[in-house]
């Protein structure tokens, strides 16, 4: 299929905030240049959607493609047909225009801050989602006519795409294509949209669907073939002679309830609103929120959950929100009750970033535990309640002892080993008894205090990364809060006696103190007090049982142990509304999701609104702060219905609106979904697998997300292994590259669990790897590690300890098969092989898996450029020196400067040798062909004709008869011929050569 025309920018798919246009530019502004004597050249009609915005007048704010904006507030558009009005603009020789649309009194519609970028020809803009057709007049094709000859009906489904609108490419047997992007089909019925095409003599036809943003369904490359008559086209199954599936749909004309539960809270300039979700006869679609108050006048947000923050205010203002919920047919609700907050003074904290915004796969991962990596600011280090039980205090290594600023020193280190994307552990306010890492979350607002310093927060870190061009991947933890649970969310009140026995951990309340984790208490000398948790007298709404009763048992150092002394998921100390109240008993069941992992982790009812609305809130704030992505821990634990319907949503919608819609492209997220075992499907359970959760759902369920999840995992489990989605998205056809279909992506990537657990050798790694990649939507993103702060290779509690030959076969397989590289902070020096990676508290830090790292850091590094070190000195030299290191840089030269390692589609077919493959990718004047094979020998067959170079030892070789052979380069060796390529990439170290 040819792609035709001037390409749409893309609009932001999500509904888009409004709020003041900004200015028009410094030159005086044109009066209305459709007023002018119309000149020949192009023209625009530009559609606009009325429904949802109920605007008493509709004007259009634009600027030709290099000329002036129109004066404020632009031209009035026309009533076109029921819920449409236009605007017919000349442009000359432009071949677009910039757009905004307002009601004459002050509420925008600027597409986010971003404008609309708007081509030529019948254009519509429908909450934020720009398409080519004509909504009133079927655009460029009026359909049949009778005696037109053959005719087709086709019906498309978009139940399990999300458009909100659809356009057929087509062309008639032996006929044209249409103009990409096609033309506008109209609403049939819900989710269902429809097109009658005149097909002259012809008896069928070739299709392609699209939502014209750029996302396509070209049924997975082949196009459809659709014959004359009624035909649907549903999921890539095409039905012909097919009945009407509107026929017997009875028009949507119920508005969803009203939004109740409207809570508004300031945080500085910043105001979060929540509400509990409304419902609908066939689903909400979206929330329109209203904002008045301060000098902006009326502002209207879209917004697709049930949480929005509202960020940039004035200051001491206050501002009243109100919330209307909308379905898929437009229907509009009445407006909730008003929520009213009252803003502070601006933090002095510094502007938020952006994120980089390029493709993911570009960037090879090097994952640090922040508090374990290197030390910048020793004022902030912590030892806890375990610090002498657990011998930390004997090796002076406080558990919290490296830092944002340890990071920020070494940002050059990172970058001449060659990586551009830092993973790094939880920044929130953790609060459990040996919560170093990160993953004992407390307050999920506010950044540790442990591991930030004057002139190094957090949002430093993030400034300085980018100022390297170097991303940072914050991890992050949905699935469940600390055992002390969740500040603003709900935290439990334990007994507490203040008797000789327990007077050490017991802390006696200090009113006005609050824990933060690094402040000292005074008058108990501990940063981690505990007196705001603890009562003696059973507080007003206690659900514990037997409050305060011994339970007649005792410690270990044989203190009496006492009800209710400590959280638990069986204690009744947690509200089942908001946290589920449960052990898990089956780790592949369904009450994985709904049960607690472990007695540090109070695990979130995430079905709930206000556990939603209290987590959305606070990952909005890093996603304002310009973080590249996040690791979402423990994803398995959340259903796939809940992820797809709130959180994932959410947070496209959050970085469209904040920095764009190439910046939501591109934001990274990626699930860990921990299946510890070497077949392709957990166990045979789908829910608990990895590729699940690369996938949109196919079904509908119930509105209640506690429900949802249940039907869904009930239907899943019963469709089995043997009938879930497949994808080719990872395979070149042949050895052509083709365009990816991701038009079912549910918004997730995944960690390689497979790869992951088949590590202890290369070969199983890569066969394992590649038996799974078609039940991923788009493998090329999955990240692949051999071993990290949890497990090594087959479950292994041991940091790799394979030998450094190992090492350097595994790195050199996943530097170059599909997948982005990822490399556990040490292991580039086997820093702790063999170590158990954690024991808790029963042993020293500094003999595991976790050790601190900064004494290898020791000393001045700079990096120009990615695995180029300029200057160190100290150990960070020796560290420098090492064989994997070396290894590992010229790893990420080859795979910097050849895009089909990056970002390729590969094949083994015509290929023979263990680890060996073809890679390609093509896009615009980018069309890089590579053949690698890992250690052994290989043979190609069948491949281009052309000149191959090897991008390791620069042997070239011209190709005549589609043929090549490349002799065994030795275990943890490498030969990468691209065609066409450079020729070799780096200096010879002592396994790349």
């Amino acid at each position: 299929m040819r792609w035709l025309g001037r390409p749409l920018t893309v609009a932001v798919a999500v509904a888009a905030v409004l709020s003041a246009v900004p200015a028009p530019p410094a030159a005086s502004p044109a009066a209305d240049p459709a007023a002018a004597a119309a000149e020949p050249g192009n023209t625009a009609t530009v559609f606009y959607y009325t429904k949802t915005k109920n605007w008493d007048r509709y004007n259009l704010h634009y600027a030709s493609d290099g000329g002036s904006w129109t004066e404020v507030p632009g031209v009035a558009m026309e009533a076109a047909c029921t819920d449409w009005v236009k605007r017919t603009v000349p442009l000359g020789s432009a071949e677009g225009l910039r757009a905004t649309f307002n009601n004459g009194s002050g509420t925008w519609d600027n597409n986010g801050g971003e404008n609309y970028a708007l081509g030529t020809g019948a254009l519509t803009v429908k909450d934020g989602v720009v398409a080519h057709s004509d909504p009133c007049a079927g655009g460029q094709d009026p359909g049949p006519t009778p005696g037109d000859g053959n005719r087709a009906t086709v019906y498309y489904s978009t139940r399990t795409l999300g458009w909100t609108t659809a356009n057929i490419h087509y062309r008639p047997a032996g006929g044209s294509w249409t103009a990409v992007p096609g033309v506008g089909m109209r609403a049939a019925c819900a989710g269902w949209w429809k097109k009658d095409v005149d097909l002259g003599a012809a008896t069928s036809l070739t299709a392609a669907f699209n939502n014209g943003n750029g996302v396509w369904d070209n049924n997975k490359g082949a196009d459809y073939t659709l014959p004359a008559g009624v035909t649907t086209v549903a999921d890539n199954t095409v039905t012909a002679d097919a009945d009407d599936p509107c026929a017997e749909e009875v028009p949507d004309t119920a508005a969803p309830t009203v939004p109740a539960g409207v809570s508004a809270r300031a945080d500085g300039v910043s105001v979060v609103l929540t509400w509990e979700p409304s419902t609908d006869d066939t689903g909400v679609a979206k929330y329109q929120v209203t904002r008045s108050g301060g000098t902006g006048g009326e502002v209207v947000s879209d917004v697709g959950s049930t949480v929005f923050s509202d960020t940039g205010l004035e200051e001491r203002t206050t501002y009243t929100y109100t919330v209307r919920a909308t379905d898929a047919a437009g229907n509009v609700s009445a407006a909730s009750a008003a929520a009213i907050a009252t803003t502070g003074r601006r933090p002095p904290a510094p502007a938020a970033g952006r994120p980089l915004a390029t493709d993911p796969r570009k960037d090879p991962i090097y994952f640090v535990l922040t508090a374990r990596f290197n030390d910048g600011d020793a004022t902030n280090n912590r030892g806890g309640s375990q610090h002498e039980k657990s011998g930390n205090a004997a090796n002076d290594d406080p558990m919290f002892r490296g830092d944002f600023k340890g990071l920020v020193n070494k940002l050059d280190y990172i970058k001449g080993l060659g990586f551009s994307a830092v993973w790094i552990t939880p920044v929130v306010l953790n609060r459990s008894d040996y919560d170093y890492h990160g993953y004992h979350g407390y307050d999920f607002y506010k950044v540790d205090p442990r591991l930030e310093s004057a002139g190094a927060s957090y949002q430093d870190l993030i400034d300085a990364a980018h100022a390297k061009g170097m991303k940072i991947y914050q991890d992050v933890v949905y699935n469940h809060s600390s055992r002390w649970g969740a500040r603003g969310l709900f935290t439990p009140t334990v007994y507490g006696v203040r008797d000789s026995q327990w007077s050490w951990y017991y802390d006696e309340k200090q009113p006005g103190f609050e824990y933060d984790g690094l402040t000292v208490e005074p008058k108990s000398g501990k940063s981690y007090y505990n007196g705001d948790l603890w009562s003696t007298a059973e507080p007003t709404g206690n659900t514990c049982v037997n409050w305060g009763r011994p339970t007649g048992a005792k410690s270990p150092e044989g203190y009496t142990l006492y009800d209710c002394q400590w959280p638990s998921p069986t204690s009744g100390m947690f509200p089942k509304a908001l946290y589920h109240n449960c052990w898990i008993g089956n780790w592949e069941g369904e009450d994985s999701r709904s049960c607690w992992l472990h007695e540090d982790l109070a695990d979130f009812n995430t079905e709930n609104p206000q556990v939603q609305n209290y987590l959305i809130g606070a990952y909005d704030k890093y996603i304002d702060m310009g973080v590249d992505g996040f690791r979402v821990d423990t994803a398995v634990h959340i259903p796939r219905t809940t992820w797809n319907r709130r959180f994932l949503p959410a947070i496209q919608e959050r970085v469209a609106q904040q920095h764009g819609a190439e910046a939501a492209k591109n934001f990274f997220v990626f699930g860990e979904v921990a299946a510890f075992v070497n077949d392709k499907w957990n166990r045979g359970s789908v829910n608990h697998s990895a590729q699940f959760y690369t996938w949109k759902e196919r079904k509908e369920y119930s509105a209640d997300d506690a429900k949802a999840a249940l039907e869904m995992y009930e239907y899943e489990q019963q469709q089995g292994t043997g009938n879930q989605p497949t994808s080719a998205n990872a395979f070149l056809e042949g050895n052509s590259y083709h365009v990816p279909d991701h038009s079912r992506f549910s918004g997730m990537n995944v960690i390689d669990m497979r790869m992951h657990m088949n590590f202890g050798d290369a070969s199983n790694a890569f066969h394992n790897g590649k038996d799974s990649d078609d039940s991923y939507n788009d493998a090329t993103y999955n990240v692949v590690y051999v071993d990290s702060h949890d497990y090594g290779p087959n479950k292994s509690s041991e940091r790799f300890s394979g030998g450094t030959d190992a090492w350097a076969e595994n790195m050199s397989l996943m530097w170059t098969f599909r997948g982005i590289p990822t490399l556990y902070y040490g292991s580039e020096i086997e820093f702790q092989k063999g170590r158990k990676i954690d024991c808790g508290p029963t042993c020293p830090l500094a003999t595991t898996g976790r050790a601190y790292y900064g004494d290898h850091l020791a000393g001045d590094v700079t990096a120009s450029d990615f695995s180029r070190v300029d200057s160190a000195t100290g150990a960070v030299a020796t560290t420098l020196a090492q064989p994997l290191v070396k290894h590992v840089q010229r790893l990420n030269q080859i795979r910097r400067a050849v895009p089909a390692l990056q970002m390729g589609q590969y094949s083994t077919d015509g290929v023979t040798g263990d680890m060996a493959f073809k890679r390609r990718y093509t896009d615009g004047g980018t069309d890089s062909f590579a053949l690698v094979t890992v250690s052994g020998g290989a043979a190609y067959d069948g491949i281009p004709n052309g000149t191959y170079r090897d991008a390791v030892t620069g042997d070239t070789r011209t190709v005549t008869d589609g043929r090549l052979t490349v002799a065994a380069p030795g275990k943890g060796n490498l030969r990468v011929y691209v065609l066409n390529g450079p020729g070799k990439i780096g200096a010879d170290g002592p396994y790349l050569k």
